[in-house]
């Protein structure tokens, strides 16, 4: 079934070629007042400019014109102030389109348009040998989201964790593990990471005292880039430990990848790019140092190596998506989920390779987070300065079995998710824990709750012998609510999420949702409601359906008891 936005498009194209107005871009939004209709179009306005005529007078003509169709999407057809066209959508629409959510099940909401591309999503990407902190949250939750949402939108996605496997760190991690480490206590420790970080605090603040040490810790690395094999032996251990530690932290968010490709992937394939920069004649020495310089000084230089030899986290970047674009074709999308700070950066990466013609404008985005901080940080484990992740988790767990024990996962981690997934990524979030797993307000508990609701009438439906009218013929006797008409808009806010890499989009829709459903089962019996049953039912249907498709966008779970 075409949604309303595709009909009432066909619509106004076929009545603007009557009135010999081809080929006219317009709006069709919904207005903000109910009163004015569902959708509504400036149309009229925009012909009338190019055809220089009265707007008004032509509104009229094409409104006759489409009134004459007597199409059964409409109910009626207004003329609003100097010329916008208002249209009210029919009883029978609103119920077909109830229907066809129940037909179409977990593919409603779904669109093509993506078909035919790859997308890469890149997102997570901790560091080795460093804290998986509450800070990689965001860019685990709102990457895992957005990949969701092009998946559905019929891209092809590829999930990409580009871990951060190479550079200098590692030069330091082997230093403090020689002079400070025992290997045997580290295999034997219950948590590898924690000791590696301790290692690594302990480096900074002896190197404070002893500069000397940065100095050895770059000369680690020179080697391990050179593959000298005891720091190859010492850097291979750090990651074994690492992403075993990685893996159920993974497993507990209900997100997965498709690879895994770290930094030290492209090891070998940095000489290219750096060649093919010095060729192009975009990168050039500056003391000993190889940098890109920019145009009019339109961002700072961008250095790709440095003195010593050494690459940088930007050598390897470029050498990335240069294998990304030879691997998976020239229209590859590339996502990369990464906090806010590194906005100079990506704009100076995107616009190096433009230069280097690996990729066209708006082939490569960065979706920014704002930073995470705690109102209270007493409420987790530190480590030094770090609250971990894992640590976060386990709360969330343990406050959600308050609830209901058997769901207490499903509840506590989409509480995290979808706390953060509410706002514009852009933003910062404060987090407290009465907000996260708050069950009356603007919260996951919430819409999880709502569905176990919905589910819960089903399920009681089904022991009394009610049925789910699949159609109903009686128009009317029903009042189409708040409830139908959010139903019907589903597809478009997807759609929309997935173009502005916005999940928050899908949060305020299932907000907007559930408190429809809730208002509306608090004033319309189900179960008891008669005739009306069957109906009721159907909608119960639907909203349950697109609760639970919402949610799983989101990746959350949807429980059927809370």
């Amino acid at each position: 079934m075409k949604s309303a936005r595709d009909q009432l498009t066909a619509i106004l194209h076929e009545a603007l070629a009557k009135q010999e107005c081809d080929l006219v871009s317009f709006t069709l939004e919904h207005p903000t007042q109910h009163a004015h209709g569902d959708f509504a179009t400036n149309a009229a306005m925009i012909a009338a400019q190019q055809k220089n005529q009265n707007p008004h007078e032509l509104a009229t003509k094409i409104v006759h014109s489409i009134l004459e169709k007597k199409h059964e999407l409409l109910d009626k057809v207004e003329i609003a102030g100097p010329g916008f066209i208002n249209f009210f959508l029919s009883k029978k629409y609103f119920v077909d389109r109830v229907s066809t959510i129940r037909k179409e099940g977990e593919s409603y909401g779904k669109s093509h348009i993506g078909k035919g591309r790859t997308a890469i999503v890149e997102f997570s990407s901790p560091n080795i040998a460093k804290p998986f902190t509450i800070g990689h949250l965001r860019s685990t939750i709102i990457g895992d989201a957005i990949a969701r949402l092009l998946s559905f939108s019929g891209y092809s996605v590829l999930r990409d964790n580009h871990l951060g496997d190479w550079g200098t760190q590692f030069g330091k991690q082997i230093v403090a593990l020689k002079l400070w480490g025992d290997e045997d206590a580290l295999a034997k420790s219950e948590n590898p990471v924690k000791y590696l970080v301790d290692l690594y605090v302990k480096f900074h603040a002896e190197a404070e005292k002893d500069p000397t040490l940065e100095d050895q810790a770059r000369a680690w690395f020179v080697r391990l880039e050179q593959g000298d094999p005891e720091a190859k032996r010492i850097w291979k251990m750090c990651v074994d430990w690492s992403m075993a530690q990685f893996a159920k932290l993974y497993e507990l968010l209900h997100v997965s990848f498709d690879m895994m490709l770290g930094e030290s992937f492209f090891e070998d394939k940095m000489g290219e790019v750096l060649q093919e920069l010095q060729n192009k004649g975009l990168a050039k020495e500056s003391e000993g140092a190889l940098l890109v310089f920019f145009e009019n000084e339109k961002y700072p230089p961008f250095m790709v190596r440095k003195k010593d030899g050494a690459t940088l986290y930007s050598t390897r970047d470029l050498a990335t998506d240069r294998y990304r674009v030879q691997t998976w074709g020239k229209d590859v999308l590339i996502v990369n989920e990464v906090g806010a700070e590194q906005t100079l950066y990506f704009r100076q990466l995107f616009e190096v390779e433009e230069k280097l013609g690996y990729v066209k404008k708006s082939q490569r985005v960065h979706v920014g987070h704002g930073m995470l901080r705690f109102k209270d940080g007493k409420m987790s484990t530190r480590k030094g300065n770090t609250i971990w992740l894992e640590d976060v988790l386990q709360e969330a767990i343990q406050r959600a079995s308050s609830f209901n024990p058997k769901v207490a996962k499903e509840v506590g981690i989409g509480a995290l998710k979808y706390n953060d997934l509410k706002r514009e990524s852009s933003k910062d979030v404060v987090f407290v824990w009465d907000d996260v797993l708050n069950l009356k307000g603007n919260s996951g508990p919430y819409i999880q709750y709502t569905y176990a609701r919905a589910t819960s009438v089903l399920k009681k439906a089904k022991e009394k012998e009610l049925s789910i009218s699949e159609k109903y013929d009686r128009l009317q006797d029903l009042e189409i609510t708040q409830v139908e008409h959010l139903l019907e808009q589903f597809p478009e806010v997807v759609e929309r999420a997935a173009t502005e890499y916005a999940p928050h989009h899908v949060c305020t829709y299932l907000f907007d949702l559930a408190q429809a459903f809730n208002a509306y089962y608090a004033d319309h019996p189900i179960l008891s409601g008669g005739d009306l049953a069957g109906y009721r039912l159907l909608l119960t249907s639907a909203v349950a359906q697109v609760l639970k498709n919402g949610l799983t966008l989101l990746g959350m779970q949807a429980p059927e008891v809370m």
